[in-house]
């Protein structure tokens, strides 16, 4: 595949890395110092783009990509607000987009142990469930998006949480997220079930960002040459 690199930080090299270990080609590399370069044009020279920048820039970035018809995974986390209306433009455009919080495989099976967790524990009123993440200081938005995901999902699947907020909660309709910037952790999420008797946890350590450089990888194999919206679930078949 022919690739473009939407933003060429850490991440953008870690991908940079695994595509051209599996005889991929970089073709694009867009960074603040060449904006002028991220045109219709030049996105039509690729098969696939990959997005990795800021919660200011991924909204413009992902529909400068749809609008060249070209298939873009977003690994941009921090704007989740618009996720919708930006699915939605996809669609009208009949465009491609992959978004995830997260591209680790692990964290993604994670996800379905949460979940399955959660609605274990839905009726059981004696444990206060939490949520933490741990990141390196240079992460820009807090919580983590992988965290909000966690935290939405044990919403979903309780009836005394309708919200999360980012510290200690003030009321019972509120699941608690603590944010942790601590050097150099690429990411650690905590799940924590604590009554009088006893403690239940679950826990994602990320070791180095290979895992998800190489989830966004299989994300990019996976929607080229397709159409619509797609998630990790179906890049790794978990239904």
């Amino acid at each position: 595949m022919k690739i473009a690199l939407i933003g060429y930080g850490k991440m953008g090299k870690a991908i940079e890395e695994i595509a051209l270990q599996r005889g991929h080609e970089i073709v694009l590399k867009i960074t603040s110092a060449n904006i002028i370069d991220f045109t219709k044009e030049n996105l039509q020279k690729c098969n696939i783009a990959i997005e990795f920048t800021n919660p200011e820039s991924t909204i413009n970035n992902l529909r400068t990509c749809i609008d060249a018809s070209v298939p873009v995974v977003c690994g941009s986390t921090g704007w989740g607000e618009q996720e919708d209306a930006i699915k939605k433009y996809c669609v009208e455009k009949n465009g491609t987009l992959l978004y995830a919080s997260n591209f680790s495989i692990g964290v993604n099976i994670f996800f379905e142990i949460n979940k399955k967790l959660a609605a274990l524990m839905a009726h059981q009123s004696s444990y206060q469930v939490t949520v933490e993440e741990i990141h390196h200081t240079k992460k820009k938005d807090s919580p983590s998006g992988t965290a909000i995901s966690i935290a939405q999902q044990i919403i979903d699947n309780r009836t005394d949480k309708d919200k999360w907020v980012l510290g200690e909660n003030a009321n019972k309709n509120e699941l608690s997220i603590f944010s942790k910037r601590v050097d150099p952790a690429p990411g650690t999420h905590v799940v924590k079930y604590s009554s009088v008797i006893d403690d239940i946890e679950i826990t994602h350590t990320a070791h180095s960002r290979k895992g998800f450089a190489e989830g966004a990888m299989f994300a990019a194999e996976y929607v080229a040459g397709k159409k619509g919206i797609f998630n990790m679930k179906e890049v790794l078949g978990i239904f």
